[in-house]
């Protein structure tokens, strides 16, 4: 039950040790009956053992270390412990909601956070409509990048374009792929090369030439799992997400204990229209580490597109002050807060003086200062002239009364348009203040 089924025909090596570690990993983890006899050189099915059907990134560790295909286990010792390394920090972290990040050496830390504008919604349009997903240009340029090899022969070329455009890398890469004049040959022969050159023609939207270039990459070497990212990356970009969902599937088999893979498959299933598979695996990314704010506001969109508007803004108001995003999450709770419930017409009263106290407590410009203010007047205005008591004080300086709300709101609206540079919308909000002041004498 732990020796690796080639052995009998071309010995031990390598990767049979690492079979037999992997097999002695799963009788140690669970009730692993059979593992002698009807299991002998396979794991029993997920519905079968409760634990591997919980620990997703464990089970496919598994998988990989006792693969009857010994080209398809890990590489080395080394690499199998990084990545069961990086899968123990998931399991202890969702066992007690403690981060527990960590420099991943195959990856790059997300090149900017995704999904903040499309989370981010302007009040009018949240109020009405869900949540986006990103477009794909944008989570195709935000994702990790695979890293350099420090050992290749083409790092220390490559290197030395990361001061050109796209255009120019395009160039350059192109021409060192092609043996141009003053390229070193074993940097043209790299697959590095070539998969630089396949990220920026994926990012610059030549999807047909990423695709000869991928072609040839497989061809060359095809269980480089590079070469299955970088397919998931172009599926993205040509609005292929489910095509996009398998290459990444492929990753997460390769690399279980990675970050990356996981942030990559819960965009390709929001894409796709799974939002339940996209806040598992969001919510796995961000409870490993926060430093990833892509998937604190991925799933904040997951789960709103489940009707969970709290659970939304918990994630939001989670994401740390030291972060860059910390005011734009907080501002995307502030407009979850005061958006109507599926199963009300109007914003609860509590939600109301909730979104109203974060206001408060933020560093605001005036502008978005007066514009949350009026989102949030607005909303109680709706709320009290629906039939929607608000008790208890003022909310932002009004009494939570249909008269002052007005009042309020006027007032808001009339800050807008001093602070406003545009001549239309001035008088624009100029004509909303005057249609929601009550009626008076003067």
């Amino acid at each position: 039950g732990y020796q690796a089924p080639e052995i009998a025909d071309v010995g031990p090596s390598a990767a049979s040790d690492l079979y037999t570690v992997g097999r002695a990993l799963a009788v140690l983890t669970f009730r692993f009956s059979g593992y002698q006899g009807e299991f002998k050189h396979q794991l029993p099915d997920l519905s079968a053992v409760p634990l591997l059907a919980e620990q997703e990134s464990f089970y496919r560790a598994l998988r990989r270390s006792t693969d009857p295909d010994p080209g398809r286990r890990f590489e080395s010792a080394s690499d199998m412990a990084e990545q069961l390394t990086g899968v123990l920090r998931e399991v202890v972290a969702v066992a007690d909601q403690k981060p527990r990040p960590a420099f991943s050496t195959l990856f790059s830390p997300e090149l900017r956070a995704i999904g903040v504008a499309a989370t981010v919604l302007d009040g009018q349009a949240s109020a009405g409509a869900p949540h986006p997903a990103p477009p794909a240009a944008e989570i195709v340029a935000g994702l990790p990048v695979p890293q350099v090899d420090s050992g290749d022969p083409a790092a220390g070329y490559l290197a030395t374009l990361s001061t050109l455009d796209s255009a120019q890398r395009i160039a350059a890469l192109s021409d060192a792929i092609a043996g141009g004049a003053g390229v070193p040959p074993d940097a043209a022969d790299s697959p590095e090369t070539r998969l630089a050159l396949i990220r920026e023609l994926i990012v610059t939207g030549d999807l047909a030439g990423a695709q000869r270039v991928l072609g040839d990459q497989a061809a060359a070497d095809p269980g480089d799992w590079r070469v299955a990212w970088y397919t998931g990356l172009r599926s993205l970009a040509a609005d292929n997400p489910d095509g996009a969902r398998a290459a990444f599937d492929a990753v997460y088999d390769a690399l279980p204990g990675e970050l990356a893979p996981k942030l990559a498959l819960a965009f390709a299933a929001e894409a796709a229209g799974d939002p339940a598979a996209a806040a598992r695996y969001f919510q796995l990314v961000w409870t490993v580490d926060h430093a990833y704010v892509s998937a604190a506001f991925g799933l904040a969109r997951a789960r709103l597109a489940a009707g969970d508007g709290p659970g939304a803004v918990a994630v939001l108001t989670a994401v740390p002050d030291t972060s860059t995003h910390h005011l734009a999450a907080q501002v995307a709770a502030v407009r979850i807060q005061i958006m109507a419930r599926r199963d009300q017409t109007k914003a609860a009263a509590d939600d109301l003086r909730a979104a109203g106290g974060r206001i408060g407590r933020l560093k605001l410009d005036a502008a978005l200062q007066e514009q949350l203010t009026a989102e949030v007047l607005q909303a109680a205005l709706d709320s009290v002239t629906g039939g929607v008591a608000l008790a208890g004080g003022e909310l932002l300086g009004c009494e939570p009364s249909e008269r002052a709300l007005r009042f309020g709101l006027e007032r808001s609206y009339r800050a807008l348009a001093r602070l406003a540079q545009d001549r239309r919308r001035r008088i624009e909000l100029v004509d909303m203040a005057n249609d929601v002041r009550p009626r008076t004498w003067s």
